[in-house]
């Protein structure tokens, strides 16, 4: 058997082990996978395995990402940090090999995958990043930037509709150095995919746009040596190699069959393997000819980023303000004070917080010049477009502007990819009730804590005659009970700038940015203390309030006029202003106290969505005025008077608590 082999079956025998001894996995995958994924790793692939992190390494995604043992296995022979013992501990806890991927847990991981297709849309994203630095960094003689994407998708992968919107953008923009791997195995956990899933993949992604490569047998390694080739000749479009895989290959009484996607294969099956693939070494060996072989391989991958790391030393030399830039992009920090820079800062009239927003975004073209992001076809509305920068597109890579068509999952898959690719800061935007349609991968961008910025506009009824199905009202929950997402609804123009300066700054973890589509007033009060998630707008006269009124976004005019009549009435009021419970919950205990004491406990809170996840800062004796149904269509202030939103109803609220 030769080496290549040798290691194959090492890939194979490695991932059925480590699933059987944690009886838990999914063996299938990996068994059917392994030819294609060695042959791309050790024939193919630019990477470095004692160097994850060199920045013109090829990207390697595992979309099916409960797959997994593939990963590790090929890290393990590789020579990356994973050790057998890491494979012996495969989906324990605090292992280095958990159930799916996790990115920034496992050196040599991209990107977190497990919920099928965002790897696909991750892949996509890092094809983008690659073009568009591509386009800024590199010069005649000096590729720096030169690398391809890959992915290994499955039938799962497929279906789920987030793949198609990405696969068809990829398409629209050309993607040449995008190049997927599709495990065709027509198995799904339910049986035969022939039960739901009969089209033809090739003649769907040549409709998108992209070159498609077929390879009948997934075990012919000379045939995807020369498909991968192939594909690489290709740069004006992506490519879709289809391979055809058994799944669960070699495992005689299961290979071809559901039964081998996601169990164990036992112990009588596993003999069995070893004997169907001629394999006679101890459990949870890599035999000696593959490690010298891959201790060659090493010493080739550690002279090629050698060869690149002396081609960027010239590059310093020749370009030293572009190198200079390279460093500050690929570092995820921004050059300027944004704290201390009053351009940022600065407004002088009234305007809708997303009319806020494009201003900023604007200025910040300036001051963050990595800045890449776009609309899911609503820039006008969304006031996202970054006017004299230009649109990426196939015909020019150096634009900044992205339009992700109405394909909002996608798009928010995609940012993470930009993002994980590394070098540049991404944010999207729609409107704030179509967080929904992201929901699965703002999730993600989450659990990896990227810090992607959403930019969600027209953020409540006051969207008007658009009616229900376009005002949220459970949304602000739903993103407030997301572990790492910093949620922020400002009030002005100025807590505009402060959400901008937190979600641009902050090095971990996204941040969505609620805004209004109605114009709101600009407080003389509002100021950087918004960075603290709640903070007093207006102060009562009297050292200890009589109430203290808490609102967030639009609502917080409601409780400001509030209070001024109420100071006619004889009440002594406290204005605060959440715009963030996250950035809140975080102050000390000192700092809470100082704005909301606890011997004050008469407190009205006021927001037009629903009143779930106020009640921790109101207490038992406060009340909400808030929204727990859907909404209707009609005139904004027409609505905000029906449901209850006027200073009036406020007014009547404090009254009526503070007779109890």
């Amino acid at each position: 058997m030769n080496v290549d082999n040798l290691s194959i079956n090492t890939i194979r025998i490695l991932s059925a082990e480590a699933i059987q001894k944690a009886n838990s996995g999914h063996p299938g995958l990996p068994l059917g996978c392994a030819s294609m994924a060695y042959t791309l790793w050790a024939k193919q692939m630019k990477h470095n395995p004692k160097n994850p992190k060199w920045e013109d390494r090829d990207r390697f995604v595992l979309s099916a990402g409960h797959g997994s043992m593939l990963l590790y296995s090929l890290f393990n022979i590789f020579g990356y940090d994973v050790s057998v013992e890491d494979i012996k501990n495969f989906r324990q806890f605090g292992s280095k090999t958990p159930g799916h991927p996790e990115y920034k847990h496992t050196d040599g991981v991209e990107t977190t995958t497990g919920p099928l297709g965002q790897g696909i849309c991750n892949a996509v994203g890092m094809a983008i990043s690659e073009s568009y630095l591509a386009e800024k960094f590199n010069k005649p003689n000096f590729k720096v930037v030169d690398h391809y994407t890959y992915v290994i998708a499955g039938d799962g992968c497929l279906m789920e509709g987030i793949s198609s919107e990405a696969s068809s953008l990829a398409g629209t923009l050309g993607l040449g150095k995008l190049i997927m791997m599709y495990d065709s195995n027509n198995i799904s956990i339910e049986g035969s995919t022939d039960i739901a899933f009969r089209e033809d993949v090739a003649k769907r992604y040549e409709a998108y746009g992209w070159q498609v490569i077929k390879v009948a047998d997934g075990n012919n390694t000379s045939d995807i040596n020369t498909a991968i080739n192939s594909a690489k000749k290709q740069d004006k479009k992506p490519t879709i190699i289809i391979v055809k895989n058994i799944i669960g290959y070699g495992c005689l009484a299961k290979q071809g069959k559901a039964c081998a996607h996601g169990e164990p294969l036992g112990v009588d099956n596993i003999i069995a393997l070893k004997e169907n693939l001629g394999w006679n070494y101890e459990p949870f060996t890599v035999p000696e000819e593959v490690k010298a072989n891959m201790k060659d391989f090493n010493k080739k991958a550690k002279a090629k980023e050698a060869t690149w790391n002396k081609l960027f030393e010239g590059y310093k030399s020749t370009y030293p303000e572009l190198a200079k830039e390279w460093k500050l992009w690929f570092s995820g920090k921004i050059a300027s004070d944004l704290l201390e820079d009053e351009s940022f800062w600065s407004f002088d009239k009234p305007m809708a917080t997303r009319q806020a927003s494009g201003i900023l975004i604007n200025r910040l073209t300036k001051l963050v010049p990595n800045i890449i992001g776009g609309s899911a076809d609503l820039a006008p509305s969304n006031k996202t477009y970054m006017k004299d920068r230009g649109d990426f597109s196939a015909e020019d890579r150096s634009g900044a502007n992205m339009h992700f068509g109405v394909r909002e999952h996608a798009m928010a898959a995609i940012a993470n990819g930009i993002y994980l690719h590394g070098g540049l800061k991404v944010f999207v935007s729609t409107f704030f009730v179509f967080s929904d349609y992201m929901k699965g991968a703002m999730r993600l961008s989450a659990l990896m804590k990227l810090p992607i910025t959403y930019v969600l506009t027209h953020d409540s009824i006051g969207v008007g005659e658009d009616g229900p199905t376009h005002e949220p009202i459970e949304q602000l929950a739903a993103l407030r009970s997301m572990p790492n997402m910093t949620v922020f609804r400002p009030a002005d123009s100025k807590e505009t700038a402060a959400g901008w300066y937190l979600s641009i700054a902050k090095s971990e973890g996204p941040v969505s940015l609620v805004l209004t589509r109605q114009s709101l007033p600009l407080y003389n009060g509002s100021s950087k203390e918004a960075l603290k998630g709640g903070y007093i707008l207006k102060n009562s006269e009297k050292e200890t309030p009589d109430v203290i009124l808490l609102a967030s976004g639009s609502e917080v005019e409601l409780i400001v006029k509030a209070s001024d009549e109420l100071k006619k009435k004889g009440i002594d009021a406290r204005v605060v202003s959440m715009p963030s419970f996250e950035l809140f919950d975080k102050q000390s205990k000192e700092y809470k106290e100082k704005i909301l004491p606890s011997s004050v406990r008469a407190r009205v809170a006021v927001e037009a969505a629903s009143s779930f996840g106020w009640h921790k800062y109101i207490g038992l004796d406060g009340d909400i005025i808030s929204i727990d149904e859907f909404g209707a269509s009609g005139k904004a202030e027409t609505l905000f008077e029906k449901y209850g939103f006027t200073v009036e109803n406020v007014v009547a609220k404090v009254v009526n608590l503070l007779k109890q």
